[in-house]
């Protein structure tokens, strides 16, 4: 187990690794841009987005609109308006998985309590509220590039395949870095009604911990959980363990890569932010690529 980063930034840090990026690291990465196009990583949420079967889908309800007018709605000064509301899950989608999502042994992130999570308050500690907006540099990992092909459900994705793919990029993951990485697993499941989220192609521990052990701000990836599933004998969820609860990153999910691989782009502007829902355990989020 790795502490390392615990009581680095004080006893009562909620941000963890979200703390390496500061106004140094905001300024080099807003001098990454070039063209000013701005790109969307995140997919479309409908009640058509998939979820695993322990998650409710996306539900809209309309509370106002066009049908009410035409059923007799009153129409002040001839004013007219529509307005809606969802329900969702917050892990759906592209998401972010808060410091608050995923421990053991009773202890999550800097050594906060597990039962500091509540069904009745949600997170007292660690809430997604407590994440900053993310504006840093962004390293794309292309490892389909790399391979020249998907990667197979249940790929590990390890250390060596991570600094190949920097390499062939030309970049190197440092400091207050979002990496985000691309396994293929997304593209894959285009037109599948009822896609797997029991195996996928992702990371392992020690791919996680060489991100780590750079100072990355957040990770990010393509497929359903960053890590390689099924997972290594004896565990689970390892990487979400050793991320999120020992180092305090935090985990990107889902997201959806394909304008960034278009763009041939390994290097960019990165811009997200969760919604500030108090005592959440994660948020989704529409990130972006400026180029």
């Amino acid at each position: 187990m790795s502490q390392d980063a615990w009581k680095r930034w004080g006893a009562d840090d909620e941000r963890g690794a979200i703390n390496h990026i500061g106004p140094d690291e905001v300024r080099r990465a807003t001098a990454l841009v070039r063209t000013g196009e701005v790109l969307r990583l995140a997919q479309l949420l409908s009640s058509k987005t998939p979820v695993p079967g322990h998650r409710c889908g996306l539900q809209h309800f309309m509370g106002r609109d066009g049908g009410d007018y035409a059923a007799g709605s009153k129409r002040p000064s001839g004013f007219q308006f529509a307005e809606d509301t969802v329900v969702m899950p917050l892990h759906i989608g592209t998401h972010v998985d808060a410091l608050c999502h995923a421990w053991y042994d009773d202890q999550m992130y800097n050594g906060f309590s597990g039962n500091d999570v509540r069904s009745v308050r949600g997170a007292e500690k660690l809430g997604v509220e407590k994440m900053p907006p993310i504006v840093t540099r962004g390293v794309l990992l292309d490892l389909v590039k790399l391979m020249g092909r998907m990667l197979a459900p249940g790929e590990v994705v390890g250390r060596a395949d991570l600094q190949a793919a920097a390499s062939a990029a030309g970049v190197t993951p440092a400091r207050g870095d979002a990496v985000l990485l691309r396994t293929g697993w997304l593209e894959s499941q285009k037109g599948v009604a009822h896609p797997s989220f029991d195996i996928e192609p992702g990371i392992d521990v020690e791919a996680a911990r060489w991100l780590a052990d750079a100072g990355v701000a957040i990770i990010g990836a393509d497929n359903f959980a960053v890590e390689v599933m099924p997972f290594a004998a004896g565990t689970v969820f390892p990487v979400h363990q050793l991320l999120i609860r020992d180092f305090g990153i935090p985990l990107l999910e889902g997201l959806m890569l394909d304008p960034l691989v278009a763009s041939d782009r390994h290097e960019f502007l990165f811009i997200a932010s969760p919604l500030p829902i108090v005592g959440a355990t994660g948020s989704p989020l529409a990130p972006v690529a400026v180029l």
